[in-house]
């Protein structure tokens, strides 16, 4: 038997920050309630609102009771904000759409109020994966003062989305980017594609790329906000890669892209190191971090989801530099079948990764593209994955996979400058996470990847109210 099945009493426990539970006004007495579930129509669906009634406090301890703790006392890390990349392939397809659709896409994501409030999103500089073909900004070799360096084809599609989903958002969203390979000559291959090395003799001028690219984006309105110094630097990849190992990402930023970005009065700029999977965070944090002229060029450290959870080294990485920043920069799956759009386990992969990543002092999540077309793409090397929307071109039809629902379970609720506060619930069965926003408010959510309904509790002080979490749902309570 179940522990959360030895009561149907359910209890959610939750005190205000700096006072005694006892002291909560009656004002915060109910919740919203807002549900996604499997079997379902419920899609970020508001529920009837919980009440609250009073309960003895030596039920608090009643090991037959299920129920989620919070102390809002408790604070941990600042949010940044929740969101996905802007890349030339979504760019493509959303340009295909008609005016509605293509209205409909920037209000799913962009809009504060009635969308998925992105604020942090991602792009790519040169081409990536997600782009129609291989290009860079500077392609003449040997152009090592950048004299034939142009954004042009970025002006085509891709920087006309972002402005778009700039004005949708009411404002700039913070938008950090990042390059896949540097132009074809600065390498040690010869091609943007299968790895290859930056050249020793380019790094300089690889660095003053970065410094073009900040500057060029800006005359077209739209600020950068941080930087990663390469994609996935360990993977070499049938589309554009460049490796580096980490003593050479150490040696570029400190040696290089910091004092280059220095130079250029862009200091602001966040440099995001590592940008790869969770795996070898610990490790590539160690090195980078662990050189002070490195370190103070280094804003935090940005990961993946590949390979495997090991969500504990995130953890780790926090406690070993709790003084930088943790940012999940990518994260999406694959490979694209289109029988597989309403699968339910794609929706609950992103609850459980971003869920146990804000747990583990991650500040932002951000995903993978935000629009691909119906093949999963398009893609100049075919590695289609999925998108929480997925536009079809042919019929200018969009379809939203339950990972967009899931995602905005905490991009509504969680704003930008929200802080952790200690939660736990007292069931594997469940899982959860707590934040106070700037404006006081609390958003919990609880997460259920089980088959079976959990009866649990909402406590406020010595008040509880009774709920359950269904199969298969993700909830989220704001009070």
């Amino acid at each position: 038997m179940k522990a959360w099945q030895w009561s149907s009493t359910i209890l959610f426990v939750l005190s205000v920050a700096g006072a005694p539970a006892r002291d909560v006004p009656k004002s915060a007495a109910v919740l919203r309630v807002f549900q996604t579930a499997k079997d379902t129509p419920d899609r970020l669906a508001e529920k009837a609102s919980l009440s609250f009634e009073s309960v003895p406090a030596d039920a608090f301890f009643d090991n037959r009771i299920t129920s989620v703790w919070v102390e809002p006392a408790r604070t941990y890390q600042t949010v940044e904000g929740f969101g996905g990349a802007f890349t030339e392939s979504a760019a493509v397809t959303f340009y295909k759409l008609s005016p509605a659709k293509r209205a409909a896409v920037l209000d799913a994501y962009f809009d504060p109020v009635r969308g998925n409030a992105y604020t942090l999103c991602r792009t790519h500089i040169n081409s990536c994966d997600f782009s129609t073909g291989n290009y860079a900004y500077a392609e003449t070799p040997g152009d090592s003062g950048l004299k034939k360096f142009t954004i042009e084809r970025d002006r085509k599609a891709l920087i006309p989305l972002i402005r778009e989903a700039f004005r949708t958002a009411g404002g700039p969203l913070k938008l950090f980017a990042s390059p896949w390979s540097p132009p074809a000559w600065m390498k040690t291959n010869g091609k943007m594609n299968n790895g290859g090395k930056l050249k020793p003799e380019c790094r300089g001028v690889w660095a003053e790329y970065f410094v073009r690219f900040i500057r060029e984006y800006a005359k077209e309105g739209i600020p950068i906000w941080g930087l990663t110094p390469q994609n996935e630097p360990e993977a070499t990849q049938t589309w554009d890669s460049c490796v580096f190992t980490a003593g050479e990402q150490r040696d570029f930023i400190r040696d290089h892209l910091g004092p280059a970005l220095e130079r250029a009065g862009l200091f602001s700029v966040k440099v995001i190191g590592y940008d790869h999977n969770r795996n070898r965070l610990p490790e590539w944090a160690e090195t980078i971090l662990s050189d002070p002229d490195a370190r103070r060029y280094v804003w935090g450290m940005g990961f993946h989801w590949y390979v495997s959870d090991n969500f504990d080294n995130v953890r780790l990485a926090h406690e070993m530099f709790p003084d930088k920043a943790l940012l999940f920069t990518e994260g999406c799956l694959g490979p694209y079948d289109a029988t597989k759009l309403d699968d339910w386990s794609k929706g609950e992969a992103y609850g459980k990764s971003i869920l146990a990543d804000l747990n583990r002092w991650t500040v932002g999540w951000v995903d993978w593209n935000i629009l691909l077309d119906e093949t999963g793409g398009p893609n100049h090397v075919g590695n289609f994955c999925f998108a929480p929307i997925h536009a079809d071109t042919r019929t200018d039809s969009l379809h939203f996979m339950n990972s967009y629902h899931y995602i905005g379970h905490f991009s509504r609720f969680i704003k930008p400058g929200a802080v952790r506060i200690a939660s736990a619930a007292s069931v594997d069965e469940l899982e959860t996470t707590a934040f106070r926003n700037p404006d006081g408010s609390l958003a919990l959510v609880v997460l259920n990847r089980t088959g079976e309904a959990v009866p649990y509790a909402v406590r406020l002080g010595e008040r509880s109210a009774k709920t359950e979490s269904p199969a298969h749902s993700i909830r989220t309570y704001v009070f």
